[in-house]
């Protein structure tokens, strides 16, 4: 994982390989990762992601976005998600309603994830 800087907000970025973020404590312990090294958004490859998280119907993505909204933690999904969204019309709803938001973003990539932030500063 890294640490970048955007202006005022500290993203930690997840590495692309790892342990699947697939149940709700392992929401709370994003929550962990995020406090201990001070950032304000976690930036979550899609990779990272069990396809579970994508199927609103199994409640994984609300508990996450809720526990991280409660924690006033912004979240960046990374990654290339079309499939999922062809397959669903909440899905497709939830990326759009929280494109246009602050608090989760859903973006193709780490640069479209720079660019809605601003050039980063040094290494944080």
């Amino acid at each position: 994982m890294r640490i970048d800087q955007y202006g005022s907000v500290r993203v930690l970025f997840l590495d692309a390989e790892g342990p699947l973020i697939a149940t709700p404590s392992d929401g709370s312990q994003l929550v962990g990762d995020v406090f201990s090294h001070e950032a304000q958004m976690v930036a979550v490859p899609v990779s990272r992601l069990d396809p579970s998280f994508f199927q609103l119907r199994s409640g994984l993505a609300g508990e996450i976005l809720q526990k991280l909204v409660n924690y006033r933690i912004q979240l960046a999904v990374v990654g290339d998600i079309s499939a999922y969204v062809e397959d669903s019309d909440a899905l497709r709803d939830l990326v759009r309603e929280s494109n246009q938001g602050s608090q989760a973003w859903f973006v193709p990539d780490a640069a479209s994830l720079e660019a809605r932030l601003g050039p980063a500063s040094a290494s944080a």
